[in-house]
This record gives structure tokens, C-alpha cells and sequence, in this order.
């Protein structure tokens, strides 16, 4: 009886032990890593994130730092393998999670992160350019069945989320085309306005514009449904092409964080991605926000890290950085 009294206090005090460090938590600031520059879509992105997690829990200071270089993983490692105790974060997206580490070069793979949750989606629109020889979504597939390798789809970077989304569509639809890199999105779309290249990829708040002013035309979109922003562009699942694909971003930890800082982390940024005022502010930006919970995330991350795989295999790009 008294061993059973002994183990039930020593219980006890386990147990109040991580109540108290659940509620000590956080004490100091919170530091968030944006892996790309100061100015771009993730990095302001982060910086309303940070401003409606502080207004919803008063006293806390969040910090979004910038720590540029090698496509996002040079700051997707110093989040990944920075101490695991719940002050330092990264924002998770698809390009340094998904990608790079097909690649090789990158010191982390998607089994050392913990996640926290997603934030947001970037959907993929395909646009016809200049002078194309189609004006829809179906004339494209047909146009380039009928002529393997020929149609030109530019996108923002060679081995990047778009040029990968184009491959692995043309795999998944068994189409071939011509990708043509360049040297971000503003030089493809310079490219598509000019005639030069037949399509390319980019989001629809980057097409927008275009496609009111009747230069380009849009084509499909990568996504389950049409979206509200066009409700006129048709899916590729609506020209038999099961097939969808968006980069994204979260925020993630270092795999090790415990587990209460981590329940802390993500019940938080639940509260902070569904906040009127941070769907709001980010909707008038251009992003498309869709909150998942951590389970949501993680295996968002696992399915477009098994399907770039493969794209990537077949391009002959495994481990090139290596």
C-alpha cells in the first residue's frame, strides 16, 4: 500500500511538473526564421502572423527574422537545428521541405521537423501567352498530345515548385512539353507578354491582371474546384486530368521541442490562422489561406515530397546538388 501511495505522489509531481512548464511557456520572445528575403509574399506573410498572435496573446513577443540563401534551406536549417525548445521557429514551405532535399545538399530531411500547422496555399494557374496556337484548357492538351516535346511552359526556376507542377501534371496526363526556366516569375510573364514562349505557370493574383487585359488567356487551374478569383477558368480534373498541385506554407519546429511547448505552439496558430483578422489581411495581399492542423500539414508535406520525388527522378535531377 505505502509503494502505491509512493508512486501515485512521484505521479504527481510528473505531472505538475509539465503543467508548470506548459504554463511557463513563453517566457522570452519567440524567434520565427523566414528563409527568404525581407518583402516577398512568406516573409509578410509571417509578419501579420506575428502581429495577430501578439494581439492574441498579450504579453508575448514574436520575432520574424530573415536568414536568405540556397532556395530556402539555409534558413530552413537553422529553424530545423536550432534548440529544441520552442523559441525558435521556421515558416515550413513546400520548396525547402517538398524539393530540396530530392536534391541533396540540405542537412535535414521531413522526418527531423516537427509541424505546426499550415497557414496558407499559392494555387498554380496555367496561362496561355501571346500568340499561342490554343485559347483553352482543352486545345492545350490536345495541341501538345499532338506535338510531344513542342509546347513551351516557362516557369520562375528550373527545378522549382512550378516547373515541377507542369512535369509531374504532363506525367500524370501523359503530355510532354519543353520546360523553359527563367530567372523568376516577372522574367517568364515578361517572356509569355512578349509571344515567346507558348504557356507558363504562375498564381492566379499574378495572372490577374493580365488576363483582364486580354493579353494572356487563362487556362486551368491546379486545384479540386474552380476558385472564386476565376470562376470561369476550369480544373484540370474537369478535362479528365486527375491532377492537382499549390506550393504552400506553415510553421514548423525543431523535431526534439517538447511536447508541451508544442501543444502550446499549435493550438495557437489554429487560433492565429483562422482569425478573421489574419484571413483578412492576408486576403487583401493575395494569399490564399487554408488553415491544417499539424496532422493536415505533415501529410500535405509527405504527399508533395513523394510526388516531386518522382518528377524529379525522371528529370534526372536526384541528389545533383550533392
Amino acid at each position: 500500500m505505502k509503494s502505491k501511495r509512493i508512486a501515485a505522489m512521484m505521479g504527481a509531481v510528473v505531472v505538475s511538473a509539465t503543467i508548470a512548464g506548459a504554463a511557463d511557456y513563453p517566457v522570452r520572445p519567440i524567434q520565427v526564421i523566414v528563409p527568404y528575403s525581407a518583402g516577398g509574399g512568406t516573409d509578410l506573410s509571417a509578419r501579420i502572423m506575428a502581429d495577430v498572435f501578439q494581439k492574441l496573446y498579450p504579453g508575448t513577443t514574436m520575432i520574424v527574422r530573415n536568414q536568405p540563401g540556397g532556395g530556402g534551406a539555409i534558413g530552413t536549417s537553422a529553424a530545423v537545428n536550432s534548440r529544441p525548445d520552442g523559441y525558435t521557429l521556421g515558416t515550413g514551405s513546400q520548396g525547402p521541405l517538398a524539393l530540396l532535399p530530392h536534391y541533396g545538399g540540405t542537412d535535414y530531411q521531413i522526418d527531423d521537423i516537427a509541424y505546426l500547422g499550415l497557414m496558407g496555399r499559392n494555387l498554380q494557374l496555367v496561362i496561355a501567352c501571346a500568340d499561342a496556337p490554343f485559347e483553352a484548357g482543352a486545345e492545350f492538351l490536345d495541341y501538345a498530345r499532338a506535338n510531344p516535346g513542342e509546347v513551351q511552359v516557362g516557369n520562375s526556376g528550373a527545378g522549382g515548385a512550378n516547373h515541377i507542377a507542369v512535369a509531374a501534371m504532363g506525367m500524370t496526363a501523359g503530355v510532354d512539353f519543353e520546360h523553359v526556366p527563367f530567372g523568376g516569375a516577372a522574367e517568364a510573364a515578361a517572356a509569355c507578354l512578349g509571344g515567346h514562349i507558348d504557356a507558363m505557370t504562375l498564381t492566379p493574383s499574378e495572372g490577374l491582371a493580365h488576363m483582364q487585359s486580354g493579353a494572356v488567356t487563362g487556362l486551368f487551374v491546379m486545384e479540386d474546384e474552380r476558385i472564386d478569383l476565376m470562376p470561369d477558368i476550369p480544373t484540370l480534373k474537369e478535362m479528365g486530368v486527375d491532377f492537382t498541385w499549390s506550393s504552400w506554407k506553415g510553421l514548423i519546429a525543431p523535431k526534439a521541442t517538447p511536447e508541451a511547448e508544442l501543444a502550446f505552439l499549435r493550438e495557437a496558430f489554429a487560433k492565429v490562422f483562422t482569425d478573421p483578422g489574419f484571413v483578412e489581411q492576408m486576403t487583401a495581399m493575395g494569399e490564399f489561406v487554408e488553415y491544417r492542423d499539424a496532422e493536415g500539414y505533415e501529410a500535405l508535406v509527405s504527399h508533395d515530397s513523394e510526388t516531386a520525388g518522382a518528377v524529379i527522378e525522371t528529370l534526372g535531377m536526384t541528389d545533383m546538388n550533392k
